[in-house]
């Protein structure tokens, strides 16, 4: 299961989740997380003016703070390994990704 983002992808293979993230002139950061590390899932959807975003919460670790401002749309800091943009035709793939990552916390 993937996501398109904004400058990455979120897929989810049913045990582990891996977020890719590309900023600009730099290389491709991956980073991994097990789906029963996960404490909470955040879900923005985006709109037809803003980004929204996809973001897990790990233990001991706080979710990061929206950013404020007409640029950034109320989404987290790209620097943020967690939480991924997504623009509005990602919404329906990004809703089904949080629900099989939710189950899979359950189980």
């Amino acid at each position: 299961m993937d996501v398109k983002g904004v400058q990455g992808s979120v897929s989810f293979d049913g045990e582990w989740i891996t977020v890719t993230k590309r900023a600009v002139g730099q290389q491709s950061r991956e980073f991994r997380l097990r789906a029963a590390d996960v404490t909470g899932t955040r879900l923005k959807p985006a709109t037809y003016l803003f980004h929204g975003y996809v973001q897990f919460v790990l233990p001991g670790s706080a979710p990061a703070i929206e950013a404020s401002g007409l640029m950034s749309g109320g989404r987290p800091p790209h620097s943020d390994p967690h939480s991924l943009s997504i623009p509005r035709r990602s919404n329906e793939a990004a809703a089904k990704l949080i629900a099989a990552v939710e189950q899979a916390r359950d189980a």
